[in-house]
């Protein structure tokens, strides 16, 4: 079965906000069996309009990381956020297939 992700780009606008949000959101993410891939970090964009901050995280299933959105304990971590922050965001199914060669 393959992984579930999140992906995220994320424009900080209240960092005090923002920084109760980060607080609250591993509860949900160990519940889920989320783990970071990319926190932050250096990047660069050569195509397209970069945000401040990349995140990936890898759940065990496409499923685990819907069930993980959409929980109680996410949401009540996301609340914290007051409007702190502009994302776009997708959750989305890993690729287990054949590689090129």
């Amino acid at each position: 079965m393959p992984a579930g992700y999140w992906i995220a780009r994320v424009d900080v606008h209240d960092t005090e906000s923002y920084k109760d949000y980060v607080a609250a959101n591993g509860v949900a993410f160990a519940k889920y069996g989320g783990k970071f891939l990319v926190r932050g970090g250096a990047f660069e964009a050569p195509v397209g309009t970069p945000r401040s901050r990349n995140i990936v995280l890898q759940f065990p299933s496409y499923q685990a990381a819907l069930d993980c959105w959409n929980s109680d304990e996410y949401q009540s971590a996301r609340a914290k956020q007051k409007g702190g922050a502009e994302m776009e965001f997708l959750v989305i199914e890993g690729y287990d297939g054949p590689q090129p060669a």
